[in-house]
């Protein structure tokens, strides 16, 4: 597969909760920063966000917002308006007045990404996916958007679970759509992807992670010196090309370990390294314990969200 194809699959994503969100008249409502990544879609009017230190964000119909993580925030019907501070909800959100059409409609809500990686996979990524409906109408991004208000705006039967695959779907197009985009520097994987001698280098990792690659090498696959590319590399992904090939190999071991269906024999194979032994090493080294109980533990973690 493809890097981008890699993350999404190690992120395993899943539309964990969307809603309706309407505001009628003036409202402003704050959200403490919380451990989830989240989304909204605006399918009718404007509303305005803010960040803390930023300036406020013009929200508008047919825009979609994506934070991987999500950080302290306001959403008012003005910019300046006073913001009470409320939790979030699954049930259905209205904003201002409670009677009458609302001048405020989107779809907000979270995803849930595996957690075994999450941390490192999210990283990758950048803080913030904006695209405006202006950028997205166009394109399948904007006929996704379209499906998903005409979806909310009826009750046919599987509409719920619908929605899901739907959000999904829109999830992984506004990744690619982020990578495709000529505008400004993104952060980590997506911009690696946008440089080609990179994306090259990246495309190999990926394609063989078993391989035994070098910085020459990869230089040589992307086209580049052997001190431009290890520069440009660490410049642009955040790390070294070898510190990226490591931690990646590491996410595939984790996820490997965690549904617990291959030996590490299996798994070291797999992923480059010469014995069960010296993945034990490396892997311990890097996450602080041996395979084995970072394997129970994630059993045990698994076996206990199941329970809830």
């Amino acid at each position: 597969m493809d890097p981008l194809s890699d993350i999404i699959a190690l992120l395993r994503p899943d539309a964990a909760i969307s809603k309706p969100i309407s505001g009628k008249g003036a409202w402003g409502v704050s959200y403490a920063a919380h451990d989830a990544p989240g989304f909204t879609i605006v399918l009718a009017g404007r509303a305005w966000l803010s960040f803390e230190s930023e300036e406020p964000l013009a929200l508008t119909q047919g825009d979609f917002l994506l934070l991987p993580t999500t950080p302290a925030f306001s959403l008012s019907s003005e910019p300046g308006i006073r913001c009470d501070p409320v939790e979030p909800r699954v049930e259905d959100v209205r904003h201002g007045e409670p009677d009458g059409d609302p001048d405020f409609v989107a779809l907000g809500g979270s995803f849930a990404f595996d957690r075994v990686n999450a941390p490192l996979l999210l990283s990758l990524l950048p803080g913030r996916i904006h695209i405006p409906a202006s950028r997205g109408r166009a394109t399948r991004f904007g006929r996704l958007v379209d499906l998903l208000a005409d979806e909310c705006a009826n009750d046919h039967p599987g509409k719920d679970l619908l929605l899901r695959r739907m959000l999904e779907a829109l999830l992984i197009e506004a990744l690619r759509w982020q990578s495709e985009s000529s505008d400004g520097a993104v952060a980590g994987l997506l911009n690696g992807m946008r440089n080609a001698g990179l994306a090259r280098a990246l495309g190999a990792i990926h394609a063989d992670i078993r391989a035994g690659w070098t910085v020459g090498g990869l230089a040589a696959v992307a086209g580049m010196s052997r001190s431009a590319f290890s520069a440009r590399f660490g410049e642009v992904m955040g790390c070294p090309p070898i510190e990226y090939l490591a931690r990646w190999r590491m996410a595939i071991a984790k996820q490997a370990l965690a549904q617990g269906a291959k030996s590490l024999d299996q798994i070291a194979d797999e992923i480059g390294y010469e014995s069960a032994s010296a993945f034990s090493t490396a892997f311990r080294k890097r996450q602080g314990c041996p395979p084995g109980k970072f394997a129970r533990e994630a059993a045990a973690q698994v076996k206990s969200t199941s329970r809830l």
